[in-house]
């Protein structure tokens, strides 16, 4: 029985401890999600360090071993044709003497014009720091007093031209005025005279007149009739076509004249102008018709009278008299239809001519208000600059232009030390104190970088050691370089690039390629087999502006850095040049001593409480692991 007690008590005890570890859990969780949510107190501060002048170097490093071998051969860096050759099988040569020339016409005149350019920079930055000379200032007087002058006679053409044009505008706008009130003039003077004319044509083809003069012939026959009658069969048969022609003209002359008479009346010199230009086309084609029906009633009369002539006819007097007659009318009405219609085309033509005078005034108007501001502006702007250039040729060279100047005397002495070099690439020296062991190229025979022209067995060592693909694109024959050894503690030694290897060879998915370094001294200390570091110098910037690599930031293609100006960082855009593991040259955007950021620190303070989450929590059952009933973590 005391036993089933005890594995009772210690039951229930097992039960009460695996519930306090539950509970403790989820307080510890709740802790955690409390200071998570808690906000929290976050600090910036900025590490910065200042934009300094000084000089950037740059190298390529690799390790190797010092070669057993002291055998070098020496290729050109450019082709071309052998113009010397200083060197035979046997010869003992020292370092830096001359082997053989390669023809450098084209290296020359670079050369040549790179000095030219250096020293055309140089005279521009020194005129740049001169003051203006006299005769500047006054040229620079005269092109604004020009600028000037210019724009005021352009102000005063076109003043003048626009009010010529507006002139002209107006003048024919009172011409066409004028022109309208001529052609309802000339129409009425028309209208005066062609109701007598209709009635005269009609009277001599539709009359009666010779019949009634003539009382050998019918009464009451018309004209037409009339003359058909006197004329033998023949005859008859020319002059009806004509008559029956001269009727028909007639008709149609009468139909005009009736419609432009209606229109005539409807119309007064108050009406519209195309009411009055629709009048003038009327009888101008009514007059035409009126005219061509005197001309055919004209020819029936002339053709009457010819017929008769021919006959020799004396008979029909009176019809003779009576045509005579007709014909001297007919004669009467050609000439005022034909004087009629020579002022209506007049007219005509006259309106047509004077608005085509207004529509091109007005597009001239038009092309002036287009173009008047754009040239008034063209010649303000040329006299602002002209202002401008006197100005600053008057206050001097600023800071920025004497700066801008000196970059480019620097960037054409850059150009000429380039060229320079390249010069110098066609004049091959040997690399190292040697015997000449074998020459592989004759005199005028042609040399290219992938050849050997000569080889030299050598009284110095050399370090041979292996660079990648990349690093080895970088670095050429006659570059500087300085040796390390593991074997011997401190010893530098310095040396120069006597060859590199042509074909690369590939190991792993990896080319490297073989590169020989003579030493510039000979130490006892180093020996053949000897490990070795070389760092080869690829290009060297003196006084230049340099800040930390760190600092160089990008977005996009652009280069920025920030500056702290008031403990607040500034992002500033940079052009950026050479830069190697720690530094980079910054060619513009920053200034010496501009204090430029190169890191950033944000650090966060932890929340805090004044009492635990777990404060006051009482485990039954448990001894040990902290104050029952007290504060915990603060």
């Amino acid at each position: 029985m005391p036993h089933k007690v005890a594995a009772l008590i210690s039951h229930v005890r097992a039960h009460k401890l695996r519930t306090a570890f539950v509970g403790l859990v989820i307080l510890g969780g709740a802790y955690v999600a409390y200071g998570k949510l808690k906000p929290t107190t976050t600090t910036t501060s900025y590490v910065t360090s200042p934009a300094s002048k000084g000089t950037l170097v740059v190298s390529v490093t690799g390790t190797g071993q010092v070669s057993s071998s002291n055998q070098v051969d020496v290729k050109p860096l450019v082709s071309g044709a052998v113009t010397q050759l200083k060197i035979k099988n046997g010869d003992i040569v020292m370092q830096n003497a001359l082997l053989a020339s390669i023809d450098a016409g084209d290296a020359v005149k670079a050369v040549r014009d790179a000095e030219v350019n250096l020293q055309s920079a140089m005279l521009s930055l020194q005129k740049l720091k001169q003051p203006a000379d006299s005769l500047s200032l006054l040229q620079a007087q005269g092109s604004l007093t020009s600028a000037e002058d210019a724009l005021a006679k352009l102000k005063l053409n076109q003043a003048t031209d626009y009010t010529t044009t507006q002139q002209d505008k107006q003048k024919a706008s009172d011409d066409l005025m004028k022109g309208y009130e001529d052609t309802f003039t000339a129409v009425s003077d028309t209208f005066l005279d062609l109701p007598s004319i209709m009635s005269g044509l009609e009277d001599v083809m539709r009359g009666e007149g010779i019949s009634t003069a003539d009382t050998t012939l019918s009464a009451g026959t018309q004209n037409g009739s009339s003359l058909i009658n006197t004329l033998t069969y023949n005859d008859r048969l020319q002059l009806q076509p004509l008559l029956d022609t001269a009727d028909a003209a007639y008709g149609t002359a009468r139909l005009a004249y009736d419609a432009n008479l209606i229109t005539y009346k409807n119309t007064s010199r108050f009406s519209s102008r195309a009411d009055i230009e629709k009048l003038l086309t009327e009888t101008v084609e009514t007059t035409k018709l009126i005219a061509e029906a005197t001309k055919r009633e004209t020819t029936v009369l002339d053709s009457w009278v010819d017929l008769r002539t021919l006959r020799n006819a004396t008979d029909y007097a009176k019809t003779v008299t009576k045509v005579a007659t007709y014909r001297s009318s007919l004669l009467t009405y050609n000439s005022q239809v034909n004087s009629h219609l020579s002022t209506l085309l007049t007219n005509q033509r006259s309106l047509q001519n004077n608005k085509e005078a207004l529509e091109s005034a007005a597009r001239d108007l038009s092309t002036m208000d287009t173009n008047n501001p754009r040239d008034l502006v063209a010649a303000e702007q040329a006299v602002k600059e002209k202002e401008g250039s006197l100005t600053n040729l008057k206050a001097g060279a600023t800071d920025l232009d004497i700066a801008a100047s000196e970059l480019s005397v620097t960037q054409r002495r850059n150009a000429l030390n380039d060229a320079r070099e390249k010069l110098a690439d066609y004049t091959i020296r040997s690399p190292l104190d040697g015997t000449v062991a074998n020459v592989d190229v004759q005199l005028h025979g042609q040399a290219s970088p992938s050849a050997v022209i000569a080889t030299i067995v050598g009284k110095q060592q050399i370090a041979e050691i292996s660079l990648n693909e990349v690093d080895a694109a970088k670095i050429a024959i006659g570059q500087k370089a300085t040796l390390t050894f593991d074997a011997v503690d401190g010893l530098t030694i310095a040396g120069i690039v006597v060859e590199i290897d042509t074909i690369g060879t590939v190991s792993q998915g990896v080319v490297s390629y073989n590169v020989k370094i003579a030493f510039d001294t000979d130490d006892d200390r180093v020996k053949s087999g000897m490990s070795v570091s070389a760092g080869v110098i690829t290009d060297v910037r003196q006084d230049v502006i340099l800040v930390p690599s760190s600092a160089i930031k990008s977005q996009g293609d652009q280069f920025y850095v920030e500056e702290l100006t008031n403990g607040v960082p500034v992002r500033i855009q940079v052009t950026t040049g050479l830069s190697n593991d720690t530094m980079t040259e910054v060619a513009s955007g920053v200034n010496e001593g501009d204090e430029i950021v190169t890191q950033t620190i944000t650090s966060a303070a932890a929340p805090t409480s004044s009492s635990s989450a777990l404060g006051g929590l009482s485990l039954p059952g448990v001894t040990g692991g902290g104050t029952r009933g007290g504060a915990v973590g603060r």
